[in-house]
């Protein structure tokens, strides 16, 4: 276990992990699609409603004050675990659906034309897919999907030829939800920057599981999710650079995005407020920054070498079956902790199904990939995905759990 993660302290941490599911003890591997929540981001919810509560700037009295210093410090805890040391460039939204559409409302359509092109990749979340399938169809732009190789990761052979002067955005996960490919962003900036392109990163599955630096990697924006990194649901972030964020126009407009308004006209608000129209989720903001101080903590360094361990380990279990399909690239310093499988003559909702039966939560389907899906030739996969609390006993039941499910179904007992 690395230095400074003590799983067995950390579980402690986490309430739901005492459940029991069908009178068994729950084994929670399903962590790409949400992360549980340790006691003291629950009570900082609890803390903000019971004492604090209040909607935040303008407010001359004590809760307002206090409520707005406890948000805005939030704030600068997520600037800070990201790498910026300018708070103002961290704007908040419900998630990283969310903060992706806002780059294409408020930068894609003042910036992409006719004959542009916008280049993703054959593993992208559908946020980061459909939002820019609608903007090359309205905006009469080429969209760009790099292929992938057999191993599960960009084919980096064609980036020359796909990102070239008419792209204006390359939008890219840096780790993908459902093959766990940790993808060559940082080359990628470069050859985006190179052409003069604009570079956005999907978060949602590297910033809860890694060290991740936006000064670093030079990105343009990053969206990722409060809720995948032990924070509450609802809230979410998208950095971006202040020059970039100075020439957007608002996405949504009224309440506190506005300066002055007259009857005919309004001007907005200086950065980040102009993005943030209406009573903003100032408890879940407040609480995304006691998931931050939990992480740091621990250390992103640690969190990361943790996930790697139970990655390895997991991926020399499931070696023993032959019958089974594993995705995604072998190499572990380019895999994130996610282990998607299927099986030919077992449906994954099947597998699902019978995992819950035994207490174990994995997640099953298309895993919001479908075209990564359709390329690999199949519906659907089983998906375990892991973060701090869990444990190589966990992925032990898994396994074995797995091993009876086949065995039951390949002696015709359906």
């Amino acid at each position: 276990m690395p230095v400074g993660l003590d799983v067995n302290t950390i579980r402690k941490d986490f309430p739901i992990l005492n459940r029991k599911v069908n009178g068994i003890e729950l084994a929670y591997l399903d962590n790409a699609a949400t992360s549980q929540k340790p006691t003291s981001v629950i009570k900082s919810l609890v803390e903000y409603y019971e004492n604090y509560n209040s909607n935040v700037h303008r407010g001359v009295h004590t809760l307002s004050m206090e409520a707005t210093e406890l948000y805005e410090a939030a704030r600068a805890k997520v600037a800070n675990f990201i790498g910026v040391t300018d708070p103002n460039t961290i704007i908040w939204t419900r998630n990283t659906t969310e903060a992706i559409n806002l780059v294409a409302y408020s930068w894609a359509y003042e910036n992409i034309l006719p004959g542009d092109a916008i280049v993703v990749s054959q593993m992208e979340h559908h946020s980061n897919l459909v939002t820019w399938q609608l903007v090359a169809n309205r905006q009469k732009a080429d969209l760009r999907i790099i292929p992938l190789t057999k191993q599960g990761t960009l084919d980096m052979s064609v980036c020359n030829e796909y990102i070239d002067d008419k792209v204006k955005l390359v939008s890219i996960c840096h780790a993908s939800n459902s093959l766990g490919t940790i993808n060559p962003v940082k080359e990628i900036i470069v050859k985006a920057h190179n052409v003069g392109a604009k570079v956005l990163l999907d978060g949602a599955q590297s910033v809860p599981h890694m060290p991740v630096n936006v000064v670093d990697l030079d990105c343009d924006f990053l969206a990722f999710s409060g809720h995948k990194m032990l924070g509450p649901m609802g809230i979410g972030v998208l950095y971006a650079k202040r020059e970039i964020l100075e020439t957007m126009e608002p996405f949504l407009r009224g309440g506190d995005m506005v300066l002055e308004v007259w009857n005919d006209k309004a001007t907005w608000n200086e950065v980040p407020h102009k993005f943030e129209a209406g009573t903003p989720n100032v408890a879940d903001a407040i609480a995304l920054g006691a998931a931050v101080d939990y992480l740091n903590r621990i250390g992103m360094s640690n969190v990361r070498s943790h996930e790697i361990e139970l990655t390895k380990y997991g991926l020399e279990q499931f070696k023993q079956f032959e019958e089974l399909d594993i995705y995604g690239p072998m190499d572990l310093k380019i895999r994130g902790g996610v282990i998607s499988f299927h099986s030919e003559t077992v449906h994954p909702h099947d597998i699902g199904t019978l995992l819950d039966r035994a207490g174990i939560a994995i997640r099953t389907g298309h895993h919001c990939t479908m075209p990564l899906m359709r390329s690999l030739g199949i519906s659907a996969t089983a998906r375990a995905s892991f973060y701090i609390y869990n444990t190589e006993q966990e992925i032990d039941r898994l396994v074995d759990t797995t091993k009876q499910i086949l065995e039951y179904f390949s002696n015709g007992k359906k």
